[in-house]
């Protein structure tokens, strides 16, 4: 516990306290020789040391790794036989554990206080406490302070009666003046939680908050349920519930009732030790086994719930209405009240009518017994009426005592039926004031419940109505509240809401609120324990705090400003410190709790240069120069001499290690893999690339326009199997085609004009062509020649008359006949694109008929026909066109 190691005394002797074994104590770049003046169990870190390393070393809080200079620090961390032995509250590993890099030493969460300055003396260490301090104070006879990070320590010092340790304090005699003198402890918690826990809770290192017991929240800001009031006590026993809430009274609202019915199947009666029901008057099992929950023969059930007798001589009558259904035997149905049966008048057995007190007794008529008005026979189990003040029960008649009450039952007496009748719904027992004969069973009080239920104005139900209180006597009785109030509890005065508008405040009525209260329905509730007043009872709806919670911030109140500010209570508000402090206890530079600067030390509140000895420097976690923190070695001692690597820079060398096959075959395979994956990328892109300019070149030209019918019929042809149909065709294309057509067939009349000339030449129009010839790429055969080439000319024809001279020539022309389909017919909205198929479609240029004659003479085969025919020369002309 806190209190019980920070109250410990520290005792010195005159000698100094056991020094370290240490030679050698280091942080993070720094070594100096010596050691700390503490025993080795509550020295400032932990001891390293490995095998063939005869230097120990005391490594201050800090972060270390296998760079870390000087080179004894390195040799020691990366060996592999190195051992650590950290001191108390540093580490949770135990002494002679391995040593892991990167190496974190530092003070767990808590505080560790020494004796003497620089961290010097038998110390101590005190984990963060797992309950609220409260407004307990501990003295703390310290001149040094380790705290460990996200740790914060309210303390109350000298004339400050409260200031925020964040940081260590090396020397406390450097504080400011404003916080110099004795040292008390207030408080010490986590600051890792966000939200801030509330006063009643405990910040843990983990970053939530740890609550009590009764208190539940993620800040602990309220009270479990069973649990009320600012400390959260349990609700007072015999209560099922009561008002809980940390703004709650514990006021019993619901009692502990033992032997309910319910515990043993029972609905009207009472349980007994063997778990057997006792029905109250008229009731009894119902068919499905749940006990007194019937109304028994003879009785029925009323419309407040009750089992009613019915009337006399009825053996059985209707739920609700009380009809009598059958008459018992000697009884008939009245004839103008269906809940009544008459008795059948007595007569003697020759037929005279006898008189009321009397009875047929063969053929006279007999007294009747005293206690009976009318009767069937001598007994007082024959009266049909009991007599005066008697009531019939369970066919007698019994008398009643002076509350109405029918002898041996817990019946009532019911003058207007003559019969003992039940008390009311869930009434066990009841009575009539100044009973006689002219009460009504309306009149009955009941005097008992069953359980659960309580006693209200004679009835039996299952709360106190508003206006009254359950008496704490017996805990059955509701009880008035006095005139002054309109609701109370425990008392007639204790009054919870109060009449003529004014406000219930701990039972009394007053004109108003009083401090830490606030108003709500009528009465005066107790604010959050954080707050000093508030306008809620939520933690979050505070307007002023108190000396334990200072600070005012959203509604809340919190411990502690920021690490860089101080609270300054003329404002009650939080301001910054001054720029050369890390923490402060007010304003300016002569404040300062801890400096800002690495190269600054605190001297009386103020930082000022270190300017530290021996070539160190401030170690930053403890806010020391290391040579303050270390005491030399004794000169002439053993350990005088420098241990080597104390001061010299850690070098690091990089060794290279010859990769293993199976090194090398998993890279090479790592290698192709990434390969095979760039280029499938990079195809996978290039083939999107290339649908993607096909796509735009498509949409451009409008080739086609994929709808969605397109793209679902698309779909369909892939599911079913069907092949896709020819997209239609543009117009242009279409016109492309036509024309391509129509310069073959001109192709082709070119053709049949060259087989003309050559007709006209053989002299003969109905003989065969004359020869087979091959024009550029064209065969001109003689199969023209049978499909019209070889039919007689225009002349012989129109005459019927073989034409004597040659076929008159026809004129050749150099270009091919333009078709009317050929794009210089196309509009001018026509798209132009490149003459590709009109080079392809036009033959090649046409030699002349010289030519064509020469080709035809060099290519005609030897004669092998009798029809074959030899040009005659016609003399001195030389045009192949005439004979």
């Amino acid at each position: 516990m806190l209190s019980s190691i920070l109250t410990a005394t520290f005792a010195f002797g005159a000698s100094v306290v056991a020094q370290s074994s240490s030679s050698v104590v280091c942080v993070a770049g720094q070594c100096l020789q010596g050691y700390s003046n503490t025993t080795r169990e509550s020295q400032l870190g932990a001891t390293v040391s490995a095998s063939g390393i005869s230097t120990e070393v005391l490594l201050l809080p800090g972060q270390y790794t296998s760079t870390t200079s000087p080179e004894l620090v390195h040799e020691l961390l990366t060996s592999s036989s190195a051992k650590l032995s950290p001191s108390t509250g540093f580490g949770n590993s135990s002494a002679g554990s391995s040593v892991s890099l990167p190496l974190n030493i530092a003070l767990q969460p808590g505080i560790a206080v020494y004796p003497q300055a620089f961290y010097s003396g038998q110390g101590s260490y005190s984990s963060l406490p797992t309950s609220p301090v409260g407004n307990t104070t501990i003295p703390i006879s310290a001149s040094s302070f380790a705290l460990s990070g996200n740790v914060w320590a309210a303390v109350s010092a000298g004339s400050n009666s409260r200031v925020i340790l964040w940081n260590s304090i090396p020397d406390v005699s450097q504080l400011p003046a404003s916080a110099s003198g004795s040292i008390s402890l207030l408080n010490m918690q986590s600051s890792s939680c966000s939200p801030v826990c509330s006063g009643n809770g405990i910040c843990s290192a983990s970053g939530t908050c740890q609550c009590p017991s009764g208190f539940t929240g993620s800040s602990c800001e309220s009270c479990s349920s069973g649990f009320f009031g600012p400390t959260c006590q349990a609700c007072p026993s015999g209560c099922t519930s009561c008002d809980d809430g940390i703004s709650g009274t514990g006021r019993c609202l619901v009692p502990v009732v033992s032997n309910l019915p319910s515990s043993c199947n029972c609905i009207n009666g009472q349980c007994g030790a063997n778990g057997q029901c006792t029905c109250v008057g008229g009731w009894t099992s119902a068919s499905n086994g749940t006990q007194c929950a019937a109304c028994a023969a003879g009785y029925f059930l009323d419309t407040t719930g009750n089992c009613e007798i019915c009337q006399l001589g009825c053996q059985q009558c209707a739920d609700g209405t009380g009809d009598c259904i059958t008459c018992q035997s000697g009884f008939t149905q009245d004839g103008n009240d269906r809940t009544k049966c008459d008795a059948i008048p007595q007569t003697t057995s020759n037929g005279t009518a006898c008189p009321d007190g009397s009875y047929g007794s063969g053929s006279t008529c007999a007294i009747c017994s005293p206690l009976c008005t009318t009767c069937t026979g001598p007994n007082s189990n024959n009266c049909i009426i009991c007599g005066s003040a008697t009531y019939k029960f369970n066919g007698s008649c019994v008398t009643t005592n002076t509350g109405g009450v029918c002898s041996g039952s817990n019946l009532i007496a019911n003058n207007n039926k003559h019969e003992c009748d039940t008390c009311g719904p869930k009434c066990t027992t009841c009575q009539i004031s100044n009973f006689n004969v002219a009460s009504t069973v309306d009149q009955a009080q009941c005097t008992g419940c069953l359980p659960g239920f309580v006693l209200s104005q004679g009835k039996c139900v299952t709360s106190c109505p508003s206006g009254t209180f359950l008496s704490p006597q017996d805990n059955l009785t509701c009880t008035a509240c006095s005139s002054s109030c309109t609701s109370c509890a425990g008392s007639a005065t204790t009054c919870l809401t109060c009449a003529n508008n004014l406000l219930a405040s701990n039972g009394q009525c007053v004109n108003s609120c009083p401090s830490n209260t606030f108003s709500s329905s009528g009465a005066c509730v107790s604010c959050h324990p954080d707050c000093a007043t508030c306008s809620g009872a939520s933690f979050n709806q505070c307007t002023s705090c108190n000396k334990a919670l200072p600070v005012l911030t959203s509604g809340r109140c919190l411990p502690t400003c920021s690490q860089n500010q101080y609270f300054d209570t003329t404002s009650s508000t939080c301001q910054s410190c001054d720029s050369s402090c890390a923490s402060c206890s007010g304003a300016g530079p002569n404040n300062c709790l801890a400096c800002s600067s690495s190269s600054q030390v605190l001297r009386g509140g103020t930082c000022t240069s270190a300017n530290c000895t021996s070539g160190t420097s401030v170690v930053p976690s403890l806010g020391a120069c290391l040579s303050e923190i270390v005491v030399p070695s004794p000169s002439g001692s053993s350990s005088g001499a420098l241990p080597s690597g104390i001061s010299t820079p850690t070098t690091t060398t990089t060794t290279t290690q010859r990769l293993q096959w199976w090194e090398i075959l998993l890279m090479a395979l790592g290698c192709a893999f990434i390969f095979v994956a760039f280029l499938y990328c990079w195809r996978r892109r290039a083939r999107k690339q290339r649908a993607k300019d096909t796509a735009a070149f498509a949409s451009a030209k409008a080739l086609h326009k994929q709808s969605w019918r397109w793209r679902l019929a698309r779909f369909g042809e892939r599911l079913f199997g069907h092949n896709r149909s020819p997209p239609p065709e543009s117009e242009e294309i279409a016109l492309w085609k036509l024309r391509a057509a129509e310069e073959a067939r001109h192709h082709k009349e070119m053709e049949k004009l060259v087989g003309a000339h050559q007709h006209s030449r053989s002299g003969s129009s109905r003989s065969p062509s004359l020869h087979h010839y091959k024009r550029g790429s064209h065969d001109y055969s003689d199969a023209y020649s049978s499909n019209g080439l070889s039919a007689g000319s225009m002349y012989s024809q129109a005459t019927g008359m073989v034409r004597s001279g040659p076929e008159p020539r026809q004129p050749v022309k150099s270009n091919p006949l333009t078709s009317r389909f050929s794009t210089t017919t196309l509009g001018s909205s026509a798209p132009k694109k490149p003459n590709v198929l009109k080079r392809q479609l036009t033959p090649s240029k046409r030699s002349t008929a010289a030519e064509a004659y020469a080709a035809s003479v060099r290519l005609s085969p030897e004669p092998d026909t009798p029809y074959w025919i030899t040009p005659t020369n016609t003399g001195g002309s030389r045009n192949p066109f005439r004979t």
